[in-house]
C-alpha cells in the first residue's frame, strides 16, 4: 500500500503542469517537495489577500532553496495582466491650461502659397488669390489690405493678421495729391477712374488738400480704404 502511494506521489511529480504558484495547496506543496514551514509562509501571505507575481517574490516569501526555483519555476502561470501587463495610458489632465507657443509672424510679401494655407481657412484658392492680389500692387503696404480680398471671412483674416505682417513694405513713390492728373491717380490701389476725377474736381473747386480727411468729403470715396490709399498720396508740396 505504501509502496503505491510513493509510486502515485512520484508520478504525479514527474508530470507537472504549469500553474499559478498563489494557489499551492498544503499538498500540492507536499508534491512538490516543499517544506511544512515554507508552505505555511505562503499560506500566511495568501491569509492576508496578497499575491506573488514573480518566482523572485515567491521565493522571497517562502524561502524555498535556489535549487527549487531552478526546478519549479519555469512552470510557474501568472495571469496575463502580470506577465503581459498593458501599456499605462498617460493621464490627460484637460483642465491643465495648454501651453501656448508664441507665434513668430512672416512678412506677407514674401509668403508662399504654402506658407498662406497653414492658416486655417486658407486653402489653394485663396491664397493664389492672395498673391495675385499682392503682385497687382506690387506688393502690400499694410496688412489691412486682406480683408479687402473677396470671400475671405473675418475670422480668417483676424487669423492672416496673427501670423502675417508687413516687414518689407514695397517702395512706394507717393503721388501729390494736390498736383497729379487723374490718369495718374486712377492707377492707385482701390481708385478708379471716377473716384480720380472727383478728386481733381473738389480741388479745382475748394483748393488743395491738406491731410486725408479732405477726401472723406468726396461723395463715394471708399472710406473705407483711406488710411491705405493715402499712404500712396502726398499732401503737401
Amino acid at each position: 500500500m505504501i509502496d503505491s502511494i510513493r509510486a502515485i506521489t512520484q508520478s504525479t511529480r514527474d508530470t507537472i503542469y504549469p500553474f499559478n504558484p498563489n494557489f499551492i495547496t498544503d499538498y500540492r506543496g507536499f508534491i512538490l517537495g516543499m517544506s511544512t514551514a515554507e508552505i505555511d509562509r505562503l499560506l500566511v501571505f495568501r491569509k492576508e489577500n496578497k499575491y506573488d507575481n514573480s518566482a523572485k517574490e515567491f521565493q522571497r516569501i517562502t524561502l524555498v532553496s535556489d535549487e527549487w526555483i531552478a526546478q519549479y519555476s519555469p512552470y510557474f502561470k501568472f495571469p496575463d495582466w502580470v506577465t503581459n501587463p498593458k501599456p499605462k495610458q498617460e493621464y490627460i489632465d484637460y483642465n491643465k491650461p495648454k501651453e501656448v507657443v508664441p507665434i513668430v509672424p512672416i512678412c506677407i510679401n514674401s509668403a508662399t502659397q504654402d506658407d498662406l494655407q497653414k492658416v486655417r481657412g486658407i486653402g489653394p484658392y485663396y491664397s493664389e488669390r492672395i498673391i495675385k492680389e499682392r503682385e497687382k500692387y506690387g506688393g502690400f503696404v499694410s496688412i489691412q489690405q486682406l480683408k479687402f480680398i473677396y470671400g475671405i471671412s473675418e475670422e480668417v483674416v483676424n487669423e492672416l493678421y496673427r501670423y502675417f505682417k508687413v516687414i518689407n513694405a514695397p517702395s512706394v513713390v507717393q503721388l501729390n495729391v494736390n498736383e497729379a492728373s487723374i490718369n495718374q491717380l486712377k492707377e492707385i490701389p482701390y481708385m478708379n477712374y471716377y473716384i480720380a476725377r472727383e478728386v481733381v474736381k473738389h480741388r479745382s473747386m475748394n483748393g488743395d488738400f491738406v491731410n486725408k480727411e479732405g477726401l472723406l468729403q468726396i461723395e463715394k470715396f471708399p472710406i473705407d480704404k483711406i488710411d491705405i490709399i493715402s499712404l500712396y498720396l502726398r499732401f503737401t508740396n
